[in-house]
């Protein structure tokens, strides 16, 4: 009988491409994710894990058939263990399985911890797809490098393949004048109080910036859905808007 978390290959996979194990407990983001895989050229969804322990039984599985997983997309909050518990335990098994975490977390403290396991890749959500292919492409390129420098290596064929997990194209992709650390600082700021909602003129006040500034990071989240936005009731004069973190997934 046919394992039902086993993910039937796509039509145009092949035996080079980098075989992802998904780990989500949410049936439709697993889904969601496996296709996201099979879309990016040279990976491929080998199956799909509903919990930690699961995760861990098709890991060892694969790997004493010797056909092992290439990559985990790990997700961080699972019913039975917590995705770091998940990667320690991996590890405490022989599973050096390269793992990407995916997680709406945004705790500082639990980015440390992930990185602390060997998850050399973050990808919070919400995401889209380009942010995500960036995330496996970054990652076949850290593969690639690491393949062609042989079994002796010099320091600059070393720096140039562990720098390739954390190119990004995040700051060619902001629209011009905003910068990634500010975009961090704010987005981190709304999500730790995720149920209040901010005017511009209020989270620049907090964060000692100008409403002006404020309101364009806060339009920008706006537009990649990382935040909501509505009128402000009872304000007279010119309208005015205030934002939220959008509800986690």
């Amino acid at each position: 009988m046919t394992d039902p978390r086993i993910v039937p290959p796509a039509p145009s996979s092949s035996s080079e491409d980098i075989v992802v194990l998904v780990v989500d407990d949410e049936p439709e983001t697993a889904a969601s994710h496996a296709k996201y895989v099979n879309r990016v050229p040279g990976f491929a969804t080998g199956a799909i894990a509903s919990n930690g322990q699961e995760a861990l039984s098709l890991l060892t599985r694969a790997r004493n058939s010797g056909a092992a997983f290439d990559l985990v997309l790990l997700d961080m909050t699972l019913p039975d263990l917590h995705g770091i518990d998940v990667a320690k335990r991996m590890r405490g098994l022989g599973l050096t399985t390269d793992i990407i975490a995916i997680t709406a977390v945004r705790d500082l403290a639990v980015v440390r911890s992930a990185v602390a396991t060997g998850i050399t890749q973050y990808l919070i959500k919400p995401f889209t797809f380009a942010a995500f292919s960036e995330k496996l492409e970054n990652h076949r390129r850290f593969i690639s490098t690491m393949r062609s420098t042989g079994p002796d290596t010099s320091q600059a064929a070393l720096d140039n393949a562990f720098s390739a997990p954390r190119t990004s194209t995040a700051s060619a992709s902001l629209p011009k004048g905003l910068i990634p650390e500010t975009l961090a600082q704010i987005s981190e700021h709304l999500a730790r109080q995720a149920e209040r909602c901010f005017s511009a003129t209020e989270l620049g006040e907090e964060l000692g910036i100008s409403r002006v500034t404020a309101r364009r990071y806060l339009e920008h989240l706006f537009e990649t859905r990382a935040v909501l936005k509505q009128p402000r009731h009872g304000t007279r004069g010119r309208p005015e808007y205030e934002y939220r973190a959008a509800p986690r997934s």
